[in-house]
């Protein structure tokens, strides 16, 4: 079976996609003559192909559309409506297959149409769903987006962060993990890590696990940045690291197998999966944006996803302009509730049987950012189950505790039966009340005094390194406190990535400009060890300002996702430095 791969179908420039109107778009791909439709409108573009889901026929403009926003059948009338991609006629039937709008950099514009093949992996080879014991599979919560999976003879961990902080210091576990967590860890006989984010792949859990059993069977898909990228550096050791192809039924046993599938807005590092067990199917879309661009197996038998939200440095640590206190407040308001809304639908188009809003339990825990704890709300996960149950009375939601069980054969039978989930008894601790910060903020304070701190030309060794440039951004980079304010000793400077030049004051031409006050600890021990800026950005260790006040997607997509695997040579650094004589800073 080939692996699944992303194809793009239609390419548009700069010029069309301005030529695009607000409303319905038929727009040909003048290579192979292929017809799609594009719906344009305040809230962004949506694409599909221009063939009905029916017997294939073509759609045209629907005369009886006032509002734009539908298009006919020209076989047998079925009507589609795009913003929606929902078919109106006959109503209660169909979803349109999605293609996914990937754009351009803004430098150059434009946008291309994706589309995933084959767009349905899952249905090959397919299983008839077999008859489940009680006790046969069942599903722990322990903390997280860690979940156990008993699969028969089999156990299974998703994503285990056990111990320590996600994001530098950023995020802290909401949740206790049960007592014996790692004892279920290191006895698991496959683990699937979703991706190289820091509250799925937990570095000091993994350190703790290789000390017992470095070749614990870990599977990961086969992303462009691959997951395990720091695993050298890092110095664990681990020896069954697997990276599997994209839409491949991975078989483990005669019962059980599992499909990793990428995410369509994210596919260089996000992924999600399907497990099946005879027949039984369980979809965990994780962190995914568009898991498989939008397109999943329906009528699963258990299906988890994120829900929280809270999960960005926007808006609570910018600064200046419109973001205002309450300026924020109600765009994080609208933002989860769009969010849980959509959630919902979601979940509403799939029907599984049980849902279970999971990857979303963590918590700005350090006293120094209460700042942050306090503004960013994230939305309960009751609420997304109440808002379920009612547009979807027939789908059974839990809300996991840490501990708390799963048991499928009998949730299927009787999802009212009090044997369906078993809670964690009542002396389990559900919520952390204390976090070792001194072990982790220590380690990260180590690389403030690295000796290549001396030279202050390791700023341009280490933007060379980064390897970005041609792009009229200026940014300052200001070293501070945990409060943001700037260190005696730390370092101020600008960087301009047109050409990649460090000049003493911003440049006289017109220019993109970001102010970024980072904590002098975070900021050092991401460069020292080459570390992508999440931990920054995402782990709230910064204030930026900007202006204009415009997100540079080309700039930040690099130095979280696409800075060199190696990191940089810093003994290589100190031997020019000394060669040079270069001046060290007292």
């Amino acid at each position: 079976m080939a692996a699944q791969a992303a194809k793009t179908v239609l390419t548009l420039d700069a010029e069309a996609v301005r030529a695009l109107k607000v409303g319905i778009n038929f727009v040909k791909n003048p290579e192979d003559r292929k017809c799609f439709i594009i719906y344009k409108d305040q809230d962004g573009v949506r694409a599909c192909r221009n063939q009905c889901k029916h017997q294939g026929g073509l759609f045209m403009k629907d005369i009886e559309d006032l509002h734009e926003r539908t298009v006919r059948c020209t076989k047998h009338n079925w009507k589609l409506d795009v913003k929606a991609m929902q078919y109106v006629n006959p109503p209660d039937s169909f979803m349109q297959d999605e293609l996914e709008i990937v754009w351009k950099d803004p430098s150059v514009g434009g946008l291309e149409l994706v589309e995933l093949n084959p767009p349905d992996p899952w249905l090959t080879d397919p299983r008839g769903a077999q008859e489940l014991e009680a006790g046969e599979v069942t599903i722990t919560y322990l903390t997280h987006a860690c979940m156990q999976l008993k699969l028969g003879q089999r156990t299974m961990l998703f994503d285990p962060w056990l111990t320590g902080p996600a994001f530098a210091r950023g995020w802290w576990l909401l949740h206790q993990p049960p007592e014996d967590s790692f004892e279920r860890l290191c006895k698991a006989d496959l683990v699937y890590i979703s991706h190289m984010h820091s509250d799925h792949l937990s570095y000091p859990t993994l350190k703790t696990v290789s000390k017992k059993r470095p070749d614990l069977p870990i599977y990961v898909g086969d992303t462009s940045r691959p997951v395990f990228w720091y695993l050298e550096k890092s110095g664990i050791t681990l020896t069954n690291i697997n990276v599997v192809p994209f839409g491949v039924w991975q078989n483990i046993d005669e019962h059980l197998r599992f499909m990793i599938l990428m995410d369509g807005v994210h596919p260089e590092m996000d992924t999600c999966v399907v497990v099946e067990y005879k027949g039984h199917m369980i979809l965990n879309t994780v962190d995914c944006t568009r898991p498989n661009g939008g397109r999943l197996p329906t009528g699963v038998d258990v299906m988890m996803s994120d829900f929280a939200g809270g999960a960005s440095g926007f808006p609570m640590t910018f600064t200046g302009g419109k973001y205002t206190e309450i300026w924020k407040a109600e765009f994080i308001r609208n933002e989860r509730k769009k969010l849980l809304n959509y959630k919902a639908q979601l979940v509403k188009s799939l029907q599984p049987k049980i849902y279970c809003p999971f990857a979303g339990y963590f918590v700005e825990a350090h006293p120094s950012d209460l700042y942050i704890k306090t503004t960013n709300t994230k939305n309960n996960p009751d609420d997304l189950n109440a808002l379920i149950k009612k547009n979807s009375p027939g789908i059974t939601t839990w809300t996991p505790k840490p501990g708390s069980v799963l048991d499928l054969g009998v949730a299927l039978k009787d999802p009212s039966s009090i044997d369906a989930i078993r809670e964690s008894p009542n002396s389990a601790k559900t919520y952390k009340d204390s976090w070792d910060f001194s072990l982790y903020l220590d380690e990260l304070s180590l690389a403030i005094d690295a000796e290549f701190f001396q030279h202050k030309s390791w700023i341009p060794f280490y933007y060379n390194w980064a390897g970005f440039k041609n792009y009229n951004l200026v940014i300052r980079v200001i070293e501070t406190n945990d409060d943001f304010e700037p260190v005696f000793g730390g370092y101020d400077y600008l960087v301009d990535f047109l050409d990649l030049s460090f000049p003493p004051r911003r440049p006289d031409r017109a220019h993109a400009y970001l102010e970024i006050k980072n904590r002098i600890g975070v900021m050092r021990h991401v460069v020292k060890h080459g570390l992508l800026w999440d931990n920054l950005y995402i782990g709230f260790q910064n204030r930026i300002s900007r202006d204009p006040d415009v997100y540079h997607h080309r700039f930040w997509n690099h130095f979280q996702i696409e800075l060199p695997t190696t990191g940089p040579d810093w003994d290589l650094f100190l031997q020019n430095s000394s060669a040079r004589g270069s001046v060290k800073r007292l």
